[in-house]
């Protein structure tokens, strides 16, 4: 009984962490402009926490990075300005889906380039495989004439 009653106040300790978690709350002059943020702040990335969005995290730089948009918005930027702003100030990495450009064309090509080589590897071994299994050669229909003999001449001896 005492360990069911430690594991579950340790449960509750676990759980209750999100609780403490720090939520600002903006209010809006329209509510086009907050569809605006939910959309904006899931699409730019935590530049400290590097797999989460603003939206998500609770970091320091991402508080700020929200309250930078709200302002933002309020103050009539247009998406693009802000994408803009944010880029130039934290590097294209902030946006979950940079723009295709020189940095970032590696990043937009390498799939389809990989995706190319890996059916041209897999092509050359399935053809080197059956070039094998046919024992890589084909024979002339003089020398598949004389396999044929061989062959008759060695049923006839056995």
């Amino acid at each position: 009984m005492k360990v069911l009653s430690s594991l579950a106040l340790l449960a509750l300790v676990l759980l209750s962490g999100p609780a403490l978690a720090v939520i600002e709350t903006y209010q809006f002059s329209s509510p086009e402009l907050e569809q605006r943020y939910q959309l904006l702040s899931s699409e730019l990335r935590c530049p400290k926490c590097q797999n989460q969005n603003i939206a998500d995290s609770n970091s320091p730089i991402a508080q700020d990075l929200r309250k930078l948009l709200y302002q933002q918005l309020e103050a009539g930027a247009n998406d693009e300005e802000i994408l803009d702003f944010m880029v130039a100030r934290y590097g294209e990495f902030v946006r979950y889906r940079p723009r295709f450009g020189g940095a970032t064309a590696a990043l937009w090509l390498a799939p389809g380039l990989l995706l190319l080589a890996g059916i041209v590897v897999a092509a050359v071994a399935l053809r080197g495989r059956r070039e094998r299994a046919s024992g890589g050669t084909t024979l002339s229909a003089e020398e598949e004439q004389r396999l044929r003999d061989l062959l008759d001449k060695t049923e006839k001896d056995s």
